[in-house]
């Protein structure tokens, strides 16, 4: 009995020197200096999982509740990670439509427990007043939010004075705690982290109303405090800046460069997918890519000199492999029953409504614009627009003869298989309107047959310096030599009827142009951006030039309610032929229709010839700067001979 007793005392003891053991191990990896952040930017709203086609495999990628799953399973890894958002959460998919009243992003990132996030420039899409009712809405309906972190924003004032939505943006970011920065620790580390809005993004925010700082003074004097009064022994910028494979224009390798007392930089905005970290000097970029497809990871440790060092980097795939979150669902669920009600319903669509069918799927709207030539789904667009206006106009429909699109708002595509109301929606989610309402709305204006041919000339001489600008219209066919000098490249352009027919443009006659708010807009921009070159002056139906571009919104005839972008191109994809009971998209939509033709010679005569005026005043100067050369040259040469002759 004693001998069994004696076993017994020496197994116990050895199990409590083992627990002991694996106690001060647990200790010691508790406060080794090491810290785990998981990251996510870019989110635009995708709070429900989405297809994509990548090498004819369609699979659903994101979504909340599945990102919620992946954010536990690290957390059962490391309890005190850090998990923030480097901003644009919002706006890209239907949600977007109650941001202001609901705010369905900010609301499911507390939820999540995410610890800090900064701003988007789309997170100013609604201005002002829609960013302010939706920071009071956020604070208003949870007991659980992100802190709000944002170094490089102030409030203008006209004459003293603050505007009304920029006075309650203030007061709201006040009421809400949005701050500069924070400091928090985990596992020991003295953690500071700011928020910062880039250059290019601040460009893309000119409804913002608010103003910006510089981003690199900002950031210099955020992480000065950080450094010397806070004393933070680790410093992460939120930057929503972008990085790009233009070293001289990527913005948070410059940020690293120039700021290299920032430590990790989580860099939104440009959508990048950053397999392996980017490193400059002592400062890990870090990338997850776009609307929770993946989440980053990144576990660093303090290494020499009190330097941080990268000990796990990892993108998560966020895949239907991993369990939804049920609570999520639910939560994600009420949002969209909000969405229904008090958006859809007036349209007289519903969320899931399969609207028609794809036999193939179209390019990817992230590569769309990428390649400069005619793309099938925006021919889709463009034609969704004129049948939109012919249903919302009825019988007193007035012919649109040209219909535009620019690459840059395209911001979804269709996968091969079932589209849905939700789906289409995203082709085309940006903007407000008038009606203070998710979406801009279809706007028509006339230009004459002479600025025609020069938006012909914009796509083929701006798009291939600037991507976004790349346009797509219908109505119209071009040909374009890439190899000509700029503001040269059109050599042919004709109306293009719907039966295909061409026929020869009127410089002096007006015609009808439909496009979206935004980028009817932006068409009376481009004197400015090509240094008065080329000038587009859209006008309203008696040739006068428009000021206000909003009381020319197409609206329905017979309630009188705006006619939105992706309202349009929803309407118009279920008015296709039903093929057994569903809408199919027409074949002819997978191909191109001869409405942009890229002619790629270098001949003299295709390079030279035909010159148009901007061409033939160019070539006159290089001509007489040729011949003041060769006179000079003469000149020269006859000096120096006549002072050899002299000399003989």
């Amino acid at each position: 009995m004693k001998k069994y007793f004696s076993g017994f005392f020496v197994i116990t003891v050895l199990l409590l020197i083992f627990s002991i053991i694996n106690i001060s191990d647990s200790l010691a990896q508790d406060n080794d200096n090491t810290l785990t952040i998981v990251f996510t930017h870019d989110l635009h709203d995708h709070l429900l999982s989405f297809s994509l086609d990548k090498d004819g495999q369609i699979n659903e990628y994101g979504g909340y509740a599945r990102i919620q799953s992946a954010i536990n399973e690290e957390r059962e890894k490391d309890p005190n990670l850090l998990l923030v958002d480097a901003g644009d959460f919002s706006m890209g998919t239907l949600f977007q439509t109650v941001f202001a009243q609901e705010a369905p992003g900010l609301s499911l990132l507390g939820k999540m427990g995410y610890d800090a996030v900064t701003l988007g420039n789309h997170e100013f899409d609604f201005r002002a007043q829609g960013l302010a009712d939706c920071l009071s809405t956020a604070r208003k309906n949870n007991t659980e939010l992100p802190e709000l972190l944002i170094t490089n924003i102030y409030f203008p004032q006209d004459d003293g004075h603050m505007p009304e939505s920029v006075a309650n943006l203030k007061k709201a970011m006040e009421a809400y705690g949005t701050k500069e920065y924070m400091i928090l620790e985990r596992s020991g580390i003295r953690i500071g982290i700011f928020g910062l809005v880039g250059n290019e993004a601040i460009s893309n925010a000119p409804m913002a109303e608010v103003q910006f700082t510089e981003p690199l003074e900002a950031a210099k004097r955020i992480t000065e405090t950080l450094e010397k009064e806070e004393k933070a022994d680790l410093i992460i910028c939120l930057s929503h800046s972008g990085t790009s494979p233009d070293k001289q224009n990527s913005e948070d390798e410059i940020l690293a460069r120039e700021v290299p007392g920032i430590d990790v930089i989580i860099s939104g905005h440009s959508h990048t997918k950053l397999v392996q970290p980017i490193i400059i000097d002592d400062t890990i970029i870090c990338s997850a890519g776009e609307y929770g497809e993946n989440i980053g990871v990144l576990k660093i440790k303090d290494g020499a000199n009190s330097k941080w060092q990268l000990d796990r980097y990892q993108l998560l795939q966020i895949d239907n492999k991993l369990p939804n979150d049920l609570s999520m669902v639910e939560s994600i669920e009420k949002f969209k029953q909000k969405v229904q009600t008090d958006y859809l319903d007036e349209m007289e669509l519903a969320f899931d409504e399969v609207l028609a069918y794809s036999p193939q799927s179209f390019l990817p709207a992230a590569e769309i614009g990428v390649r400069h030539e005619e793309e099938p789904l925006a021919n889709l667009i463009t034609d969704a627009y004129v049948h939109a206006v012919q249903n919302a106009e009825g019988e007193h429909y007035q012919t649109v003869d040209v219909a535009v699109v620019p690459s840059g708002t395209i911001r979804g595509s269709f996968v091969k298989g079932n589209i849905t109301v939700a789906d289409a929606y995203v082709v085309s989610s940006l903007g407000i309107g008038p009606d203070k309402k998710s979406g801009y709305p279809l706007i028509s204006v006339y230009l004459t047959g002479k600025e025609l041919k020069t938006a012909c000339e914009v796509d083929a001489s701006i798009a291939p310096i600037m991507s976004s600008a790349q346009l797509y219209m219908s109505g119209l066919s071009y040909t374009f030599n890439p190899n000509r000098l700029i503001f040269n490249k059109v050599t042919r352009a004709s109306l293009q009827k719907p039966d295909g027919t061409l026929e020869s443009i009127d410089d002096d006659k007006l015609y009808r142009v439909v496009a979206g708010l935004y980028s009817a807009q932006m068409l009376s921009v481009v004197g400015e951006k090509s240094f008065g070159i080329l000038s587009l002056v859209p006008k309203d139906a008696d040739g006068m030039p428009i000021v206000d571009f909003e009381e020319h919104v197409i609206r329905d005839s017979a309630v009188g309610n705006e006619i939105k972008e992706w309202q349009a191109i929803a309407q118009y994809i279920r008015s296709f032929q039903a093929i057994e009971g569903v809408p199919q998209i027409p074949l002819e939509y997978y191909q191109t229709q001869g409405r942009k033709n890229i002619l790629d010679n270098n001949s003299f005569s295709a390079v030279f010839g035909h010159p148009n005026h901007i061409a033939a005043a160019v070539y006159s100067v290089v001509g007489l700067i040729i011949l003041a050369v060769i006179f000079l040259g003469y000149r020269l040469l006859k000096r120096r001979k006549g002072k050899f002759t002299e000399s003989a």
